[in-house]
């Protein structure tokens, strides 16, 4: 069986808010460590049947960034669901709310 591992670490600062954020991973080509502004984990807990989150983002993340990483999450999320259920018709209505969602926040997609 072989394992890949996973690191995050969050610096927080006196209100305990991040202040940085940087993830790796063993297969990471290129790069020791990459560092980010923000993240969404989503995990599926199979026993209980519901999703465990952890959404952390640090003063430096702008509104504008922030919805662009929404939107570009919502893309992926269709593109998962896409590929995991193979239903075309939900899929393709979540890739129209992701246009409607672009348009609202006024990206450019």
């Amino acid at each position: 069986m072989q394992k890949k591992q996973i690191n995050i670490t969050v610096e927080l600062d006196d209100e305990n808010i991040p202040s940085n954020i940087n993830w790796k991973a063993d297969d990471m080509q290129g790069m020791d460590e990459a560092n980010c502004r923000a993240m969404l984990l989503s995990m599926w807990d199979a026993k209980r049947k519901d999703t465990l989150k952890l959404d952390l983002w640090t003063r430096d993340m702008t509104v504008d960034e922030m919805k662009i990483f929404f939107h570009q999450t919502l893309v992926s999320m269709a593109d998962t669901l896409q590929r995991s259920i193979n239903d075309e018709r939900i899929s393709g209505d979540m890739m129209d709310f992701c246009d409607y969602f672009a348009e609202k926040m006024e990206i450019k997609a």
